[in-house]
């Protein structure tokens, strides 16, 4: 967090130079913010944020040389308190996933208008999440396709049911303390071996246990 009164000191990297003019002006304009470098590629975006050290670095993800992506990667490294603001023209949800895992914690879509960058710098200054509008949908997406964690595929009822069976309980016991009739906890049961590639009730205990459900 930011001290009160103090302006979020902003680096601002993208290859075109009437790209890079425009942000300034619309960044310039407001009291909070200033533009203390820019650089037209990623090693100069490394290179000026070693010698700024700022508190945000607005980054376009494709460019020549060093793109954005490995970037973000180098200043996470260098400087670990400045925070990535991802710029791209791209919606592919591939752009989106790999910024955020190199460090970035925002993407903003090109075209947005300027209250939506403005938003976007400040949230990040905070140290908040940002994404763009039009490429949610398809983060999420993307993050149900790649999740590495199998308990994160589950609903929360999935998961009380889950407890519920590591701990020895009948799919009566479960329905009746779950106000659930006996199909509806059946119906659970073979959903969470269905996601889970399990194939017994004591699969799912061994799983319930090896991930925290129950000691």
């Amino acid at each position: 967090m930011l001290p009160q009164n103090k302006k979020t000191r902003i680096l601002l990297v993208d290859d075109h130079t009437v790209v890079r003019k425009g942000i300034r002006m619309i960044l310039s304009a407001q009291p909070d913010l200033e533009v203390v470098a820019e650089a037209k590629n990623g090693l100069e975006a490394v290179t000026e944020a070693e010698r700024t050290q700022p508190d945000v670095v607005i980054m376009d993800v494709n460019m020549e040389g060093l793109n954005g992506i490995e970037g973000a990667r180098r200043i996470g490294e260098i400087c670990p308190r400045t925070r990535v603001l991802a710029l791209s023209m791209h919606r592919d949800a591939v752009y989106v996933r790999e910024m955020l895992r190199a460090g970035a914690k925002g993407y903003l879509v090109k075209d947005a208008d300027d209250d939506a960058l403005l938003d976007a710098v400040r949230a990040v200054a905070r140290g908040e999440a940002y994404l763009s509008p039009s490429v949610a949908d398809a983060v999420l997406t993307d993050y149900r396709k790649h999740v590495t964690n199998p308990v994160d595929l589950l609903t929360a009822r999935e998961r009380e049911v889950l407890q519920l069976i590591a701990e020895g309980k009948t799919n009566k016991d479960i329905a009746n303390q779950l106000s659930l009739s006996v199909y509806t906890v059946e119906a659970h049961r073979s959903r969470l071996m269905e996601k889970l590639n399990l194939h017994s009730t004591g699969d799912l205990v061994r799983f319930a246990i090896r991930n925290g459900f129950i000691s």
